[in-house]
């Protein structure tokens, strides 16, 4: 069952249950109110709906967690993926549809850059959830609030204004940024990064052999910007721009000659070439004015992508492998 279905199904359980349609969970989680969230981020100047909303979802100490290998004592406020939140904002809360996952860059990432949510990562192996994305753009890529910041949520009238001004400091944030990367960085050492490999095996040794001519203009290899400045700059003088809405290829390629592009998917999960993938990214080169794009779909080992194509059956007919 999507996930989707699971959470509008839990939510009609919690009607249910008595809870009044319009508030499906409870008004307060953890002692913090949507009110009180809302003057917090005003304050730092980090006020939307959706990060009120975001941020209230990641206090949601009732609800168990969303990872179907977790265990059961363990909540969804201890990490939730951006799919989770995206649910939990657009059916939990709202009674509509999910968030657009690919609006992080709105709801989820200026909290983190303050360090007020912190990246996490369930290592389902061991059932447990370590610090950082160690493997990105993988769906156990989580998010937490960090401790410091949901004290100040917590804290008395009479004390929260204070934790919040200290909190705020350009030292004070530094540090805490400089921690979660260090705590990040040990995490990485300790799981399993072959998606990265492979979108950097692509890169040095397939797109010089098979796609003379073509530079890499763009990587998804990150759990930051989904597009950096130095990135856009790229992009720029290859005529492209990236939007939220277009999908966003592993790894992008021109050719400056025929003014031709070519898009590599890394699979080591899923997110093959498929056909949703290569009409979308037709657009963006149509949009571009490009001469066209063409598509391949790497995975490890051919032993993989048989087991892959067995199953799924979704390359896009003229795309490569």
């Amino acid at each position: 069952m999507a996930l989707e279905d699971q959470i509008y199904k839990r939510r009609e359980q919690l009607l249910e249950e008595g809870i009044q349609e319009g508030t499906p969970i409870p008004y307060d989680l953890q002692g913090v109110t949507k009110e009180h969230i809302a003057e917090v981020l005003k304050i730092i100047d980090r006020y939307s709906v959706d990060q009120v909303d975001a941020i209230y979802a990641l206090l949601d100490d009732h609800e168990p967690s969303w990872y179907a290998s977790a265990p059961t004592n363990t909540r969804f406020c201890e990490g939730a993926s951006t799919a989770h939140i995206a649910c939990h904002i657009g059916i939990m809360q709202r009674g509509a549809r999910k968030l657009d996952r690919e609006g992080r860059d709105y709801w989820l990432k200026p909290m983190w850059e303050l360090g007020a949510i912190e990246k996490v990562y369930y290592d389902s192996k061991n059932k447990r959830f370590i610090h950082g994305h160690p493997v990105s753009k993988s769906s156990n890529c989580a998010y937490r609030l960090a401790e410091d910041f949901k004290a100040i949520l917590q804290a008395s009238d009479n004390e929260w204004r204070e934790l919040l001004s200290v909190w705020v400091d350009e030292d004070k944030t530094r540090q805490r940024l400089e921690l979660q990367a260090q705590m990040a960085l040990v995490a990485r050492k300790q799981t399993d990064t072959k998606h990265s490999d492979l979108i950097d095996a692509s890169c040095t040794h397939y797109a010089p052999r098979f796609l003379p001519g073509y530079d890499v203009v763009y990587i998804d290899d990150g759990d930051g910007d989904r597009i950096t400045e130095k990135q856009k700059h790229t992009l720029a003088e290859a005529g492209l721009s990236i939007s939220l809405d277009d999908s966003m290829p592993d790894v992008l390629l021109w050719n400056r000659e025929a003014d031709h592009l070519w898009v590599i998917e890394a699979v080591t999960s899923d997110g093959e070439a498929d056909l949703h993938k290569v009409e979308n990214l037709q657009k963006l080169a149509d949009r571009s004015g490009k001469t066209g794009v063409g598509f391949t779909t790497a995975y490890q080992t051919w032993k993989v992508a048989g087991q892959r194509q067995g199953k799924y059956k979704n390359i896009a007919p003229g795309t490569y492998i």
